[in-house]
């Protein structure tokens, strides 16, 4: 692999130019992180400021206009607004489920379809989401199906 690096001209924007023979997952998740920054997000618990790989996520969720992320073994208030943690995280390991939650695709045990057209899932923790019928193509289009 070959790596070249240029400075800009003045006003010019930063740019990433990707040549490869194959766009495999790891160039993918490489390029998420360009885009998405970090892969760790901060959050509040009990006055401390703890710091959270997002993998560890399992989902968001907004309640009385707060925002909170869930993990196995705790919960975390951020200052976010819940679209604006939807444009921090990488869609292809987050999508939103309905108005108040989005899921970490990767945290889910199984998919069911639900009455109206739109599903329940289930996930690792045991936590069950209902995918509203407005986000289940998007949901389609991540998994591929």
């Amino acid at each position: 692999m070959k790596i070249t690096i240029l400075d800009t001209q003045p006003g010019e924007e930063d740019e990433i130019i990707v040549k490869c023979s194959c766009f495999d997952e790891n160039l993918t998740r490489l390029l998420n992180q360009f885009k998405n920054g970090s892969s760790k997000m901060n959050f509040y618990k009990d006055s401390k400021i703890v710091i959270v790989e997002k993998k560890d996520i399992f989902y968001f969720e907004s309640v009385e206009e707060k925002v909170f992320a869930y993990t196995s073994e705790d919960v975390f208030q951020t200052k976010f607004k819940l679209y604006e943690i939807e444009e921090i995280l990488d869609s292809g390991s987050f999508f939103r489920a309905n108005k108040a939650v989005i899921v970490n695709i990767n945290k889910i045990k199984t998919l069911t379809p639900a009455f109206g057209g739109r599903f329940e899932a289930v996930l690792k923790n045991g936590y069950r989401v209902i995918i509203s019928r407005k986000y289940v193509p998007k949901l389609k289009e991540i998994l591929g199906l």
